[in-house]
């Protein structure tokens, strides 16, 4: 099954449920995924599925902070839960200590010996773990590895 599908199967089962908040998350998903699909006239894969839902939950997480800022915690607690469901069609998340072993692993491999290096690393690197890690966070473990 792939997860355009799984996405839809969820839909109808929070449908029949009676889960109004998952439900519109969902539908939210979709028309991501529908939107994207319609721009480019393509039919998205479960890789390119994945960008669109990583991006979501960039988007929440800005307006988290920004909601936060502006005392508005009713408004961050739903976008908080809706991270929560987007991050089940996620891979899992790899821990910090796995970050640092691929980013190790791509030093070694690309020969980066300084920050002027850092694109050939966080190239490896992408390639291994998008999707399954804040790749922001990662840039900034690399240029720490590097300058250090």
């Amino acid at each position: 099954m792939t997860l355009k599908e799984r996405i839809t199967e969820d839909m109808k089962a929070a449908m029949r449920a009676s889960e109004k908040e998952r439900l519109s998350t969902i539908r939210m998903v979709q028309a991501a995924i529908k939107q994207r699909e319609v721009d480019e006239r393509i039919a998205l894969d479960d890789a390119q599925v994945i960008a669109v839902l990583e991006k979501m939950v960039k988007q929440r997480k800005e307006s988290i902070a920004q909601f936060e800022a502006g005392g508005r915690t009713d408004l961050a607690d739903k976008e908080k839960s809706e991270i929560t469901l987007l991050q089940a069609y996620l891979p899992t998340q790899l821990t910090a200590v796995e970050v640092d072993a691929i980013i190790q692993e791509a030093i070694a491999a690309t020969g980066a010996a300084s920050v002027k290096d850092m694109g050939k690393v966080m190239a490896a690197v992408k390639a291994k773990a998008a999707g399954r890690t804040d790749m922001g966070a990662v840039s900034a473990r690399i240029k720490a590895a590097l300058s250090g």
